[in-house]
């Protein structure tokens, strides 16, 4: 029988802790007023308030990435972001766009869930 080597509870900590991190997301419900259209630019981030740390867009639900377009059908789109850092207490949500206009929300402050509710 070949010698098997026995991993120690640290050592499988050690290993699960930096998947944590990796796995961490931040998830933000948004609703808009009676636009027609919508969509999202993948230059959208979201600011750590202190760090100044940008968490990027990983993916979005519900709205077209620009240049094509959304019709609204009144129920909002969800945007997923990367996970914000452990510390981070407040951030803001930016649409950073060439021309006036971009998704913003200021001051949103960190919950325990990292799902969020805006309103644009």
């Amino acid at each position: 029988m070949p010698d098997t080597q026995e991993i120690t509870k640290e050592e499988v900590t050690t290993q699960i802790k930096p998947l944590e991190s990796e796995e961490r997301q931040t998830i933000v419900h948004c609703s808009c007023g009676t636009d027609d259209a919508y969509r999202i630019w993948p230059t959208t981030y979201l600011l750590e308030h202190g760090s100044g740390r940008k968490a990027k867009l990983i993916t979005a639900f519900n709205i077209s990435f620009a240049p094509q377009w959304t019709l609204s059908d009144g129920k909002g789109f969800t945007l997923i972001f990367e996970g914000l850092s452990k510390g981070c207490t407040m951030f803001d949500l930016i649409e950073n766009i060439p021309f006036d206009g971009g998704f913003e929300a200021r001051n949103i402050p960190r919950n325990n869930m990292d799902v969020y509710q805006v309103r644009f």
